[in-house]
């Protein structure tokens, strides 16, 4: 029964973060920007906060420490994505470039940042940075389990909500699909398309920091997120961009992620093959799950597309 509880202390850990960061994906894509750079927005949610975490004061109650370190990261993932809606939006450049130069750049600078403050508070330049991550976990009888899989869930029917039910839902989504439309019943592309990306970047931020913080005690930031980022694309497409589908294919790519890790405490310790074998079966399964289901995906028409005022 151990392994049952490990598999489902892990498959919810990861498939609240695959789900979270998909959803983000989901946001920007239905406003009609392709937002390649969710690794990088998780990276930088993920150190952001974990820093926030170190600097914050122990004595300080635990809910005020996990709800400031959590602001704090969704914050950075808004103020990173920025970065993507300003060079998308409003400077037009080609947006997987873009968001390829973030995911790079995510890396580097969480680097920036923690080899800083462990010379300033250790006086090492160390990539790994060490934290208490106590308040964002208890037990729920056997199984362990965190704080953000409550806020998932919470922000998986506030996502469909918002999409499906309510006024600026649909107006993004027209963005998406036919701008040149939307902006002739009044429409502003442009403010719709940002919305869409910083939602993008508060869920990828939030969703970087669940990552990081539940899994260990310490991060090692050269590795950044060690790809959960680009998993969460795949996810977002195999869940044809709906939140209800991203959920249960979030589940689905989470369950092999967690016997990767766990695969000695299963049936799979009984075949011996390197750890790093079982490390790629998230990976291998995405790629088999998408070269059968890409071609029936229906993306946003007008996603990748930038918007021009005098186009019709």
């Amino acid at each position: 029964m151990t392994g049952v509880y490990l598999l489902i202390k892990y498959a919810l850990l990861y498939g609240v973060v695959l789900l979270l960061v998909a959803m983000g994906g989901m946001w920007s894509e239905h406003s009609g920007i392709i937002n390649i750079a969710l690794e990088g927005i998780m990276t930088i949610g993920a150190v952001a906060g974990a820093l926030a975490l170190c600097l914050l004061p122990e004595t300080m109650p635990a809910f005020l420490i996990v709800l400031i370190s959590i602001l704090v990261a969704c914050a950075a993932g808004v103020i990173y994505s920025a970065l993507l809606a300003f060079a998308s939006i409003n400077l037009k450049a080609d947006q997987t470039i873009g968001g390829t130069a973030l995911n790079l750049m995510g890396t580097a600078l969480a680097l920036v940042f923690v080899k800083n403050y462990n010379l300033t508070h250790s006086g090492n330049q160390s990539p790994k940075l060490a934290y208490n991550n106590s308040p964002f976990i208890f037990n729920i009888g056997p199984i362990t389990v965190n704080v953000f899989v409550f806020l998932g869930i919470a922000l998986l029917v506030i996502s469909f909500i918002l999409m499906y039910k309510t006024k600026f839902g649909l107006r993004l989504r027209a963005c998406g699909e036919h701008p040149q439309a939307a902006a002739s019943v009044g429409i502003n592309v442009y403010t719709m398309r940002w919305a869409g990306v910083l939602i993008s970047g508060f869920l990828g931020g939030l969703g970087g920091f669940a990552y990081v913080v539940p899994s260990v005690s310490i991060w090692n930031f050269e590795q950044g997120v060690a790809g959960m980022g680009f998993l969460s694309l795949a996810v977002m497409i195999f869940g044809a961009w709906h939140p209800i589908k991203i959920f249960g294919c979030a589940l689905f790519f989470a369950v092999f992620k967690a016997l990767a890790d766990i695969a000695d405490s299963t049936f799979l310790g009984q075949l011996n093959l390197a750890k790093e074998i079982y490390r790629m079966m998230p990976f291998i399964a995405s790629l088999i799950v998408l070269a059968f289901t890409s071609k029936k995906s229906k993306a946003p028409k007008a996603e990748g597309i930038p918007y021009d005022k005098g186009m019709r």
